[in-house]
């Protein structure tokens, strides 16, 4: 599953994302027609920009993009040194998890 802007709408990479067993999930535009979506999909469109600010501040704040690394190695501590950086910061956007269990619980048939 990959998820993108509206500009990222078209046939062609559709289908090469369906060629890798990706499925594109986007807002629908005002001339589209409907389409259904999942309960996943419709949760995971509502919190798409949550999840893209904690990307831009790992990239932005930590440091996470930086791609001239000279080893393997080196590359794993930078990224989990900036993981732990951003699970110690003091305030992160977050995902009340009370919306999520409310929501995954009318999801989970019992």
């Amino acid at each position: 599953m990959a998820a993108g802007d509206k500009g990222y709408l078209g046939k062609i990479l559709k289908n090469e994302l369906l060629d890798k067993g990706l499925r594109l999930i986007t807002k629908v535009r005002k001339n589209m027609q409907k389409k259904m979506l999942s309960a996943f999909e419709k949760f995971f469109l509502e919190h798409r920009s949550i999840i893209e600010t904690v990307i831009d501040q790992l990239k932005n704040l930590y440091q996470l993009e930086h791609t001239r690394h000279r080893s393997p190695l080196n590359f794993l501590v930078n990224t989990v040194a900036a993981l732990i950086a951003y699970s110690w910061r003091p305030k992160k956007p977050g995902i009340k998890t009370n919306n999520i269990q409310s929501k995954l619980s009318m999801l989970i048939p019992n």
